[in-house]
C-alpha cells in the first residue's frame, strides 16, 4: 500500500490578543516559531514542513531560520482555517496542524496522532491526550478536558470538568493536548462549515466536528513531558527558564 503524503502546518499569527508578536518571542537566542519548527523537523512521518504566517515580520524571521513562510490572510478566524488556506492547493493526503505556540511539545506526541490516521484509513481526525492527575489542572478552564470511549474515540470536549466524579474510584480525566492530524478532504470540508452551538458555547473547535457526527480518535500519552503552550508573559517567562533548564 502506497504511503500517505504526510505535511506538517504550523500556524503563526502575528496579532495574539494576550502576548501580540508572541511568535517572535526570544528563547534562548531564537524566536519562539524557529523551536517550535526545528522540534517537528524530528517527525518521522512529515515529509515537509511549512509555517502559515499573516505578517511580514513572521514571513522574514521564518525565513531567516531556513524555514518555508506561506503568507495567509489576517482576517482568517482560527488556526485551522490558516491550515487549510496553506494546503488547499497542495498535493497531499494528510495534513497535521502543529501549534506554533507549543515550542517543546514532543515530537512522539506528534506523530503518536499521526499513526492513528495511519491505522485507521476512514478515520478523518486524530489527536493527542493526557490523563489529568492534580486538582488545580481538573478545575483550570484553560485546561481543556476530553471524556473517552472505549474504542479512544473523543465522546466530548470541555472546559468544565468531564466526566463528573461522582465515583471517583473509577474516576479518570484528560487533558486534550492540541495537536490536530486531518485527512486533507476532510479539513477542507470542516472549515467551510459554520462554528456550531457547543463549538460556540465552549469556544473550542473540536466540537463542530462531533456536532457534525465524524469521529475523532484520540490517542493516550504516556509521557509525563509534553510541553506547553505560550500564552502570556508569565508563560513567556516559564518558557525561558524551561529552556535555560534543559540546555545548561
Amino acid at each position: 500500500m502506497c504511503m500517505p503524503k504526510i505535511i506538517g502546518v504550523i500556524p503563526a499569527r502575528f496579532a495574539s490578543s494576550r502576548l501580540p508578536g508572541k511568535v517572535l518571542a526570544d528563547i534562548g537566542g531564537k524566536p519562539l516559531i524557529q523551536h517550535t519548527y526545528e522540534n517537528a523537523l524530528q517527525s518521522k512521518f512529515l515529509e515537509e514542513i511549512l509555517v502559515a504566517v499573516d505578517d511580514p515580520r513572521v514571513e522574514e524571521a521564518v525565513l531567516a531560520f531556513g524555514g518555508t513562510p506561506i503568507m495567509t490572510d489576517p482576517a482568517l478566524p482560527s488556526g485551522s482555517d490558516r491550515v487549510a488556506a496553506t494546503v488547499r492547493d497542495m498535493d497531499c493526503d494528510i495534513v497535521v496542524n502543529i501549534q506554533g505556540d507549543e515550542p517543546f511539545l514532543p515530537v512522539h506526541i506528534v506523530d503518536q496522532a499521526i499513526q492513528l490516521l495511519l491505522d485507521d484509513p476512514e478515520l478523518p481526525i486524530g489527536t493527542v491526550c493526557r490523563e489529568i492527575f492534580t486538582e488545580e489542572e481538573l478545575n483550570d478552564p484553560g485546561v481543556v478536558k476530553v471524556a473517552l470511549a472505549p474504542d479512544g474515540r473523543g465522546l466530548y470536549f470541555s472546559r468544565s470538568i468531564i466526566p463528573y466524579p461522582r465515583n471517583n474510584k473509577d474516576f479518570h480525566a484528560y487533558e486534550h493536548i492540541g495537536v490536530y492530524v486531518f485527512r486533507k478532504d476532510f479539513l477542507l470540508q470542516y472549515v467551510e462549515w459554520e462554528p456550531t452551538p457547543l463549538e460556540r458555547a465552549e469556544s473550542l473547535e473540536m466540537l463542530r466536528i462531533l456536532e457534525h457526527g465524524y469521529p475523532i480518535k484520540v490517542a493516550v500519552t504516556a509521557s509525563e513531558d509534553y510541553g506547553f503552550s505560550i500564552d502570556t508573559p508569565d508563560d513567556l517567562e516559564k518558557a525561558r527558564e524551561y529552556y535555560a533548564e534543559k540546555h545548561q
